[in-house]
Parts: structure tokens; sequence; C-alpha cells
């Protein structure tokens, strides 16, 4: 009998190839999120109380031999106390487990990884210290947002570091955040897209200028343009 979680799963993408590197995965998506980025994507499932854990396990079942993995996303699934054991449930059944996270809770990642409940990890460096504020529209948590890229850098999971390239990102935005995580595997950088359905009026930087990014970047630290 599966056990009853607080954290539900809003929506679920049955099959993608291209969101857990190496392997065919399910993505799902939890609800609430502790930022408001200006230009998320996934704002209409945020408050979101549709629940559909029970769907998402069925599926998963039924999917054993054709799905390697699921990829965990929101909102950010670490401001639930219970991700652990949601993870320890699809763990059970045989699929490896992606987490997509801001990195604002060190301690419960750390949890994940010493309880090899997770194995790949991607974190999302949204902007330098001076205009991580701003972006992700809250109050900041650099010191915990530090912690884990030090955490990650440090440990033996599978992981990279992205940046979505918004409009108000420099080229020596991109060197900032390049040096915080110097050391690390890799780190991609992604073209933002204006959101779907609002009067968000920013255009994306032309392409040439994530390419000179991309070839600045690399320098500090293994860097591709995704």
């Amino acid at each position: 009998m599966r056990t009853r979680l607080n954290m539900k799963i809003v929506k679920f993408i049955k099959n993608s190839l291209i969101d857990f590197p190496g392997r065919i995965a399910t993505v799902v998506f939890t609800n609430g999120c502790n930022w408001n980025c200006w230009y998320c994507q996934n704002k209409s499932i945020l408050s979101n109380q549709k629940d559909e854990t029970d769907e998402f396990f069925e599926y998963l079942k039924s999917r054993k031999g054709w799905i390697d993995g699921v990829v965990i996303c929101g909102g950010e699934p670490t401001i639930h106390n219970d991700l652990a054991d949601f993870c320890k449930q699809v763990k059970a059944l045989g699929f490896d487990i992606k987490l997509d996270t801001n990195g604002t809770n060190p301690e419960l990642i750390r949890e994940l990884i010493q309880s090899k409940l997770v194995d790949y990890i991607a974190m999302d460096v949204k902007a330098p210290p001076h205009k991580l504020g701003s972006i992700v529209c809250c109050s900041n948590a650099l010191n915990k947002v530090a912690e884990t890229i030090e955490l990650l850098i440090n440990s033996e999971i599978d992981y990279e570091f992205r940046t979505t390239v918004t409009p108000d990102l420099t080229l020596n935005d991109i060197m900032v955040i390049s040096d915080m995580i110097r050391g690390a595997r890799r780190y991609y950088l992604q073209q933002y897209h204006k959101p779907k359905n609002t009067e968000i009026e920013p255009e994306p930087l032309p392409i040439e200028v994530l390419q000179d990014m991309c070839v600045a970047a690399n320098r500090i630290v293994p860097t591709e343009l995704r």
C-alpha cells in the first residue's frame, strides 16, 4: 500500500527524451514555489490544487521496462517536506530520479543525495547575487544557494548548473555566475522565452549574444548553449 503524501503532482508528461540525460523519462510537476520569477513558464500550476499523484503512479507501474526515470520539477519540489518519501516510492518501483531545483534547500538536497534517492540534480542559478532579488521577485537566499552549489560540486552525484538568459542578464553577470560555480562539471545557458498569455514585453537576447556568453563562460567552467 502506497503511503499518502501531502505533496501533490499537479501535472505530468508521460514521455520525454530530453529532460533526463541518457534516459527516457516521465516528468512530474509539483505545486508551489518559494520564488516568483517574473518569466516563469509554469505560473499556472504554482497554486494549482489538482492532484494527479494516483494517476502518475498507476502510469509508472504500467511503463516498467519502457520508462527509465522520473524528473521531479515544479514549482520548487524541495519546499515539500515529504519529497524524500515520494522519491522512496518512485525508487521502490525501480526508476531513476532527476531533481530540478533552485537550490534553496541544501539540507533536504543533502539528505536525498546521502540516502541515494536521486541520481541526477539540475540546479538553476537564476542570477548573480546583486540581481537575484529582482529576478526571483522576493527576498534572496544567497547563503542557501551558495551552500547547494558547494554541495553539488563536492558530491559524487551527477549534476548540472543552468541559467535561463533573461534580457536583464549581461555578459558580466554570466561571468560572475561562472565564477560562483567554478569547478563544476557542466554549465548550460538556455534561451529565455516570453511567458505565454502575458503582457510582459522583453524580447529574448539575440542568439549571437548567448553564443558569446557561452564562449566567455567556457573559459571558467565547461559551458554549452542548450
